[in-house]
């Protein structure tokens, strides 16, 4: 403790003895030369008009950015423009893509009942053609089978009657169908 006593002795001695302040030209302290030299600075900014040059810098820097703002306004909404045709774009084709598939598939339906008529109409005609055909072999095998038939009776008539009939025999009917007319 008597180390802080004796420290809080040397403290307050050492703020009694306190250097004298330096003067320039041992007339004036540094705080009134500092003060001289801001006065001096402050008057000859004014003089020079610093506080208009600064003021109109900073206007054209303003006038600058406001400029800078309405071109952005301006662009925005040439982007938003764009965007909504786009949207819009987008939209009509995606409904003229669905009109486009609707269509085909209408299309596509068209074709395919028109398909079938055809097919049906088609399988009728063979068919009809296949039974002309069947018919006409059927009629043809018949006349065929006719004449064979016919052939074969006439053969064996002329043999029944070549091995029945002679000569006195054709003489009685040729008598007979002369008396009958």
């Amino acid at each position: 403790m008597a180390n802080l006593t004796s420290l809080i002795l040397l403290s307050a001695g050492a703020a009694a003895h306190e250097a004298p302040e330096p003067a320039a030209f041992g007339v004036l302290s540094a705080a009134w030369i500092v003060a001289a030299s801001m006065a001096v600075l402050i008057l000859v900014a004014l003089l020079l008009k610093v506080p208009a040059m600064m003021t109109k810098g900073l206007d054209s820097g303003i006038s600058e950015i406001k400029k800078q703002l309405e071109e952005a306004k301006v662009l925005r909404a040439e982007a938003e423009k764009l965007r909504q045709e786009y949207a819009d774009r987008i939209a009509n084709a995606e409904k003229d893509a669905a009109a486009m598939l609707a269509h085909a598939k209408t299309e596509a339906e068209a074709i395919v009942a028109k398909v079938q008529v055809d097919t049906t109409a088609v399988i009728g005609r063979r068919e009809k053609m296949a039974s002309d055909k069947i018919a006409a072999a059927e009629r043809g095998a018949i006349a065929e089978l006719r004449n064979k038939a016919a052939e074969a009776a006439t053969t064996a008539a002329r043999g029944l009657i070549a091995s029945q009939y002679g000569a006195p025999a054709d003489k009685v009917q040729v008598d007979a169908a002369i008396a009958g007319i």
